[in-house]
């Protein structure tokens, strides 16, 4: 990848969607009308899933996304999401509706629309988008707890875990290295209150916490440059004791207790 686009996730945003749309054009086919519960998509709408994608209004689009796996023809609900997921991207992308896509997300994954056995090629695409994406939600200054959500949902829809935080640990300059700082904190508490869990993928916790360890030095070289960023110190605090095995520095919030001594956001 050309490093104005590793420098710029806006950049590799719109390279990612353009890739999609080439990859997803025409769209696949279904081989009758679409089946479905009635009872939540009326048939009209049915016939309007089963038209032109670019067709399918937002609010319906949106429905789909979020109806439960079991309330579509199971042959037929991977090839709804390959002809919707250009427009799913948009949806779950900086200029779409705004909301947690976790939910959505985890309807890619193996007891869904099995993502992971698409054609290479659409799944490729696919990936790349949701590179682009994470890039966009470690660099922009959002909440890490949304970073996390995304992050996870990214893996219940692809089935793995590891490759998508080699990719945060990879992305390059000053915001990312914030991000990755926030995120750091955010899920270096958790463990240490033994309060991590994953809502949409079923994977082990054990990995984010031997992950948040190999990236110390990094943290220790952006705390370095902003010696007054609580983050970054509070981070390091937390990895030191989640590499020693011990209790939390802090209260945990929900004990009752004064939350005064809490690490705080920068």
């Amino acid at each position: 990848m050309p490093d104005q686009l590793a420098l710029d996730p806006y950049a590799m945003w719109r390279h990612a969607l353009a890739e999609v749309d080439r990859v997803f054009a025409p769209p696949p086919e279904l081989d009758r009308p679409v089946e479905g519960c009635t009872f939540c998509t009326p048939e009209p709408e049915l016939r309007v899933l089963g038209g032109d994608p670019a067709a399918v209004p937002e609010d319906l689009l949106g429905h789909f996304l979020r109806e439960v796996v079991d309330h579509w023809s199971a042959d037929q609900y991977p090839v709804l999401w390959r002809r919707l997921l250009p427009r799913a991207l948009r949806h779950w992308g900086p200029d779409g509706s705004g909301t947690d896509p976790s939910g959505e997300l985890d309807r890619l994954g193996p007891h869904g629309a099995r993502l992971v056995d698409w054609p290479v090629c659409e799944r490729t695409a696919v990936e790349r988008a949701f590179r682009a994406l994470l890039a966009i939600a470690v660099t922009d200054g959002r909440c890490p707890g949304e970073i996390t959500d995304l992050v996870e949902g990214i893996a219940g829809a692809t089935d793995g875990l590891g490759p998508w935080l080699e990719h945060v640990a990879g992305l390059p300059g000053p915001e990312a290295d914030a991000g990755l700082v926030r995120l750091a904190l955010h899920w270096a508490t958790e463990l240490l209150w033994e309060d991590f869990r994953f809502w949409y993928y079923d994977g082990d916790p054990q990995v984010v916490a031997d992950w948040l360890l190999t990236q110390q030095d990094r943290i220790a070289t952006f705390a370095a440059r902003h010696p007054r960023c609580k983050n970054a110190s509070d981070a390091l605090t937390a990895l030191a004791h989640l590499r020693a095995g011990a209790e939390s520095p802090w209260l945990y919030p929900y004990s009752g207790a004064s939350t005064s001594c809490l690490p705080l956001g920068a």
